[in-house]
């Protein structure tokens, strides 16, 4: 498999690094400490085609492909989790199921905006009840004539205080189980939808996680995205993208508290030399970046097999799987270098290290990417 870039990739990289670490990153500490949204920040990535890397221009994106946004994504939550993660689930969660799935009328009114950047989309599939489970949902859309009334709540909305529309799933048939969940687009201004408090959470805190009440909320047919019962359908291949998204996200968050380890490491002194000397701390920034390294291989051959049509599934699992568990090392393990400093928000290896966690929970645990991973090969 070829993981030789392209020009066009090359200069992604390049432009979203440098936008990273001149604009983002100096802006981390103060958006976390806040838990206050970068409305900024995300309008110049708009600008710059990071909201719908891989859709092509025609439907207001920049043309290019999954690798390419893998890069971009890495490079944007090194600087800062919860830029990336907002970014993640608008390219992967919302503006691939509407490129795979819509048809033209519905990507013309709302994939155009939404890749461009013009508006903001969050992805509804878990439940207070019903997360890795998704079968066990119980939010209800009934058909109405020429629309469907939903009832229900859904839970962890991530961009879900600031978003403008939603990739929503619910049950039309529940006896039906997995066969009977549906898909909507749902313009999160229409009635019948209220969104909850923020969640006060340990990492990404500058990203905001909601609850969706809905009541009684009428949604016109020609929303549906996919056919009745198509909806497991729809989450699962949207997740297999996602999946790809959160390993590069873990990848930045990684590579951020590996090159913070260093950099205090070249600083700091103990018996008349730079920590970075001794073999202990030797040995654990050997480890981080071999098992960085490994990651990002698991991740570019997954986006790789994205871009050919090919199923990946499996391979978004272990790219996911390894990747945020790299990254849960490389943050704990950065901390660790930085000693007492480590444990004080003055230096950047706390919140790495409150960010790193959520990538083993969201998009699929890491006991339920086992479980694919098994399953691919019990077959």
């Amino acid at each position: 498999m070829q993981f030789e870039l392209s020009e066009e990739q090359v200069l992604l990289q390049k432009t979203a690094r440098e936008f990273a670490r001149k604009e983002v990153a100096p802006r981390a500490a103060e958006l976390d400490e806040k838990h206050e949204f970068p409305a900024d920040l995300v309008k110049k990535m708009a600008q710059m085609g990071l909201m719908g890397v891989a859709v092509p221009d025609d439907y207001g994106g920049a043309g290019m492909d999954t690798l390419a946004y893998v890069l971009a994504m890495e490079e944007i939550s090194a600087a800062c989790a919860s830029t990336g993660v907002i970014m993640s689930v608008n390219n992967s969660l919302v503006c691939d199921p509407l490129l795979k799935f819509g048809n033209e009328a519905q990507k013309r009114e709302w994939l155009v905006p939404l890749a461009s950047g013009a508006k903001l989309g969050c992805f509804a599939l878990s439940e207070p009840q019903a997360g890795s489970d998704a079968a066990a949902q119980k939010t209800v859309a009934k058909r109405d004539g020429d629309d469907y009334v939903i009832n229900g709540v859904k839970n962890w909305i991530t961009n879900g205080a600031e978003a403008d529309v939603c990739v929503l799933l619910t049950m039309t048939a529940p006896e039906l189980g997995y066969k009977g969940i549906t898909a909507f687009i749902l313009p999160m201004d229409l009635a019948g939808v209220r969104v909850g408090p923020k969640e006060n959470k340990l990492g990404i805190t500058a990203s905001s996680t909601t609850q969706i009440f809905l009541e009684d909320c009428r949604v016109p047919a020609k929303l549906r995205l996919g056919e009745e019962g198509e909806g497991f359908k729809v989450a699962m291949s949207t997740l297999d993208g996602g999946r790809i998204g959160i390993a590069a996200q873990a990848l930045g968050i990684g590579r951020a508290a590996m090159e913070a380890a260093i950099a205090y490491g070249k600083e700091r002194e103990t018996f008349g030399k730079p920590i970075v000397k001794h073999q202990a701390i030797e040995f654990m920034l050997a480890d981080m970046a071999t098992e960085l390294d490994a990651a990002r291989l698991l991740t570019w051959r997954a986006a790789r097999l994205k871009d050919a049509g090919m199923r990946h599934s499996t391979e978004s699992a272990m790219a996911k799987l390894f990747a945020a568990e790299a990254a849960n090392r490389a943050a704990k393990n950065g901390l660790q270098i930085h000693g007492g400093y480590g444990y004080t928000k003055d230096y950047a290896a706390e919140r790495h290290y409150r960010d790193a966690k959520i990538t083993e929970i969201y998009e699929g645990t890491s006991e339920i990417q086992r479980i694919v991973i098994a399953r691919s090969l019990l077959k």
